[in-house]
C-alpha cells in the first residue's frame, strides 16, 4: 500500500517536473521507487498504467515521458541479459574493452568506496550510498565515471560494490549502468567521454547543499570553494579535515584515453592476423 501510494503521488505532479529536477541531488526530484521495483513490490507495467492515468499523452512524448524513458531503459537492460547471457558473467558487451589494462590499486579503490577521494561531489555521493543504501541517479554516473575513467579501475569492482550496498540493487540495471559509464556496453558513452567530477559538482550542486549534507567537515568552506576546498584551505592557511584529491583529473584523462586507445588498437591487430 505504501509503494502504491508513493507511485500515485509521484505520477500526479512530480513526474511532470522530472526533466527539470532529476539531475539535482539536493532536491527530491526523482521517484525513489527503485527499491520497490527491485524487489517486485511494484512492476514497470503498474508504473506505466498509473502514468497513463495521470498523463494520457505520455506515449506521444507528453508530460511524464522522460520518466517513462527511464522505465524503458530498465526493461532494456533486462532484455539484454536474455539476449546476451555473457553480460551476467562479468563480460563486456564490446569485446575489445576486455583488453584494457586496469590499475590494481586497493588504496585508490578503498578511497573511492569510503568517500575519501578529495572530490566533494564524489565523496558525498559515496557516503550517501554507504549510509542509506541509495544514491541519486546523476551521482551514480559521476562516481562510476570517476572510478573507471579517473582511477582506471575495472568497472566490475564498482559493479560489485554497488550491489553490496544498494537497497535497489538490480543485476540488469546495475550492470547496464556500469557498462554504460565504462564505455564497455551497448549504447555506451563513447570511451572518450569522461566526466569532470569538479564541473559535475558545480553544475548539479552549485552551492554545495548536497555536499554539505554528507560532508559536514566542509561546512565552513565558502560556496565559491565548496568544489575545490583544498584551494580555500591553502589560501586561508587553515587546516582542513578533508583529503586532497587522490588524482589529478587532467592527467588521469590523458592516461585513460591512452589505455582505451591501446586496447582498441590491440583488437584491430588481432583482427588483421
Amino acid at each position: 500500500r505504501a509503494a502504491i501510494a508513493k507511485l500515485r503521488e509521484f505520477c500526479q505532479h512530480p513526474a511532470a517536473h522530472y526533466p527539470e529536477q532529476r539531475d539535482f541531488p539536493a532536491i527530491e526530484g526523482t521517484s525513489r521507487l527503485s527499491p520497490y521495483l527491485a524487489i517486485g513490490v511494484l512492476s514497470p507495467r503498474q508504473c506505466l498504467h498509473r502514468l497513463l492515468k495521470e498523463h494520457p499523452q505520455v506515449l506521444d512524448g507528453g508530460s511524464g515521458s522522460v520518466w517513462l524513458n527511464e522505465l524503458i531503459w530498465r526493461e532494456f537492460y533486462r532484455h539484454l541479459l536474455v539476449a546476451y547471457p555473457k553480460l551476467c558473467r562479468h563480460q563486456p558487451f564490446i569485446l575489445w574493452t576486455d583488453n584494457l589494462c586496469w590499475q590494481q590499486d586497493e588504496m585508490l579503490l578503498d578511497a573511492w568506496q569510503q568517500g575519501k577521494t578529495g572530490f566533494p561531489i564524489v565523496d558525498a555521493a559515496m557516503r550517501q550510498l554507504n549510509t542509506t543504501g541509495w544514491m541519486h541517479n546523476r551521482l551514480r554516473m559521476v562516481v562510476a565515471s570517476f572510478l573507471v575513467k579517473d582511477l582506471l579501475i575495472d568497472w566490475r569492482a564498482g559493479e560489485r560494490y554497488f550491489m553490496s550496498q544498494l537497497i535497489d540493487g538490480d543485476l540488469a540495471a546495475n550492470n547496464g549502468g556500469w557498462q554504460w559509464a565504462a564505455s564497455t556496453g551497448t549504447d555506451a558513452a563513447p570511451y572518450f567521454r569522461i566526466f569532470n567530477p569538479t564541473t559535475q559538482g558545480e553544475r548539479f550542486d552549485a552551492k554545495g547543499a548536497f555536499i554539505r549534507q554528507w560532508l559536514p567537515e566542509l561546512g565552513d568552506v565558502p560556496d565559491k570553494y565548496i568544489h575545490t576546498p583544498w584551494l580555500w584551505a591553502d589560501k586561508e592557511q587553515l587546516p582542513l579535515d578533508y583529503p586532497r584529491p587522490i588524482v589529478e583529473h587532467k592527467q588521469a584523462r590523458i592516461a585513460t584515453l591512452a589505455a582505451y586507445e591501446a586496447a582498441r588498437k590491440s583488437e584491430e591487430k588481432e583482427n588483421e592476423k
